[in-house]
């Protein structure tokens, strides 16, 4: 059965897995989904209204089976993120998600399940993207593509970046993720964090997100893909200065003797 890419043994506490019998053996790190159940409680904060406000329905009766509410879905979304050979990473039902913070007493709703797991989803496509951005011509495509090997949320440690903006007085991210890809035996340890942005129209119940993802600066190959690409950049800036076309000259006629 599937669940999502965390150690579930590293929590002895509140085995956050999915709807399975509490005394099951965990679920192996292998079959999961890019989430860490430890942070799922994180992803309630970025609702545009808070969840205690809403209102019980009828329908949310626990299932004897699952201890999560009828009302959620047990389906699962495949992820466009790979894992080993055709296999992909698959995201957390509503029914998982609900269960999974329920352990942790903290108190989620179902109407929360219906919005934050499509937006869960989603986001974690777009750091997969990013990811694929800086894996793009180092060499992957000659193995079928670079990996998700494996990841840890960890949404109370911030990154010295995020800790430097916090401090210059920037909201701090709302959840970090380390994430572990393989390159054709080359691993790369990616750092993520997870910023909440401003609704895109004012008054819009919308949420935004802005997602710092860049490599670890743990290995040699980490710093050196943060260097190139800073270089690049600076690089680029440079071009576009000297590069910007001069003013039109005035096209006036001139009367009188020359």
């Amino acid at each position: 059965m599937s669940q999502c890419p965390v150690d579930h043994a590293a929590l002895p506490a509140s085995p956050a897995a999915t709807h399975v019998d509490h005394r099951a053996p965990p679920p192996t790190q292998t079959d999961a989904c890019p989430v860490d159940h430890t942070a799922r409680s994180t992803w309630t904060n970025i609702l545009p209204s808070p969840s205690a406000s809403a209102p019980h329905s009828s329908d949310a009766l626990s299932s004897p089976s699952s201890g999560a509410p009828r009302a959620l879905s047990n389906s699962r979304e495949t992820s466009s993120i790979p894992r080993t050979g055709d296999e992909k990473w698959v995201y957390p039902s509503e029914a998982q998600f609900f269960s999974a913070m329920a352990r942790k007493n903290h108190n989620p709703q179902v109407s929360d399940m219906k919005v934050v797991v499509p937006i869960h989803n989603a986001v974690n496509e777009r750091a997969w993207g990013h990811i694929q951005g800086w894996e793009a011509g180092r060499g992957g495509d000659a193995c079928g593509g670079v990996r998700l090997v494996s990841f840890k949320g960890r949404p109370r440690d911030l990154t010295p970046k995020a800790r430097i903006l916090s401090l210059l007085g920037y909201a701090p991210p709302f959840d970090r993720h380390d994430w572990v890809v393989d390159r054709c035996g080359t691993r790369i340890r990616y750092v993520i964090d997870f910023y909440s942005g401003r609704s895109p129209l004012p008054g819009s119940s919308a949420v935004s997100f802005y997602l710092d993802v860049r490599p670890a600066l743990d290995s040699w190959e980490g710093v050196k893909m943060r260097t190139s690409r800073l270089f690049g950049e600076w690089t680029t800036a440079l071009q576009q200065t000297f590069s910007s076309p001069s003013p039109p000259a005035s096209s006036t006629s001139a009367k009188g003797d020359v």
